[in-house]
């Protein structure tokens, strides 16, 4: 990642100072989604109401909110599943022009089963028109001018074709935001720790929640500082713990923030609103800081709704939530 302001990382890559000029293209398959309506155990529901539901989309959705120009890259079926996501993320100020219809592959499709343990998620994705998205996607006018690609561990689980579009992205000119997203069903064959590793430490940016972190690579993790060993490579990491905390590693330094009282209603998608909130406080200038209370203000907005997306505050009140003192907020 561009603008830099310091090395102390690890790696001896350098402290992230703000944003890189140019759009944030977010890349990654989004789906149709089934949701409870009201929100209760998918069983004993009587109706289900559609919705959006992908990592990336919703980043670029909260970013658009934001003020941040942004861009979604991906695949969609000749369907009205597809129609429906394209213009929903549209809605939103999103430029969706990167966005390919499939012929021949439908739009992926999950249904969500919330509880009080939390939200089991049935999917229906295999052979989608995301799944066939390839590095190819890279060269695209979409993607030319970036300032930052945002990225999950969702796609390199997809398909060969979308880990070989990760791995080029890594590898490639632009400074990549990676949001570890780890999902068990999508990696049967129990190779998550080494490849979500893998990917994440050559990233520029990295979200990862602790609870995930613990579930990918073991016991050892107990702290964030334990991840940020793990992890030396980015120049910017972040790691969430939950309704406690946030914790960005930048460069030497290190800020903490705690999160908001939030009702939660749901939180499929809280993790994609924090890290928009957090991109679009660096797009902003803001110090590292401000970014993470901007992060779990942003992820309030998802906590409180049944789908993947929710509205923000009105920017008055999200305002005021920055410059609250920590005791107030």
């Amino acid at each position: 990642m561009e603008a830099y302001d310091g090395c102390g990382t690890p790696s001896g890559r350098c402290a992230v100072k703000a944003l890189p000029p140019g759009p944030v293209v977010c890349i990654g398959e989004t789906m149709a989604a089934l949701v409870p309506e009201p929100v209760g155990a998918l069983a004993a529901a009587g109706l289900l109401r559609l919705t959006v539901a992908g990592a990336e989309s919703n980043a670029a959705m909260y970013l658009a909110e934001h003020g941040v120009p942004v861009r979604w890259v991906s695949a969609v079926g000749a369907d009205p599943f597809g129609q429906r996501i394209l213009a929903e993320v549209a809605a939103c100020g999103v430029d969706v022009t990167g966005v390919r219809t499939d012929p021949d592959r439908p739009t992926g499709l999950l249904v969500k089963d919330p509880a009080p343990g939390g939200t089991r998620v049935h999917y229906y994705r295999r052979a989608s028109a995301a799944s066939a998205l390839g590095p190819e996607v890279l060269a695209g006018a979409a993607v030319r001018g970036a300032g930052l690609l945002h990225l999950t561990g969702i796609t390199p689980a997809l398909s060969a074709s979308c880990r070989a579009l990760v791995e080029e992205a890594l590898t490639g000119p632009l400074p990549v935001s990676f949001d570890v997203n780890f999902r068990p069903a999508l990696w049967p064959d129990g190779s998550a720790p080494e490849v979500l590793g893998a990917l994440a430490d050559r990233a520029d940016l990295v979200f990862v929640g602790l609870d995930e972190a613990q579930a990918l690579w073991g016991a050892r993790i107990t702290a964030p500082a334990d991840v940020r060993a793990l992890l030396p490579g980015p120049a910017l990491l972040v790691v969430k713990d939950g309704a406690l905390a946030a914790t960005a590693f930048d460069g030497r330094a290190v800020h903490t923030e705690p999160a908001l009282p939030t009702e939660v209603v749901e939180p499929v998608g809280a993790g994609d609103a924090f890290a928009a909130g957090f991109l679009a406080g660096l797009h902003r200038g803001e110090p590292v800081g401000r970014a993470l209370r901007l992060a779990h203000v942003t992820a309030g907005a998802a906590l409180r709704a049944s789908g993947d997306h929710g509205p923000l505050p009105a920017p008055a009140e999200i305002a005021a939530l920055l410059d609250a003192p920590a005791a107030s907020r």
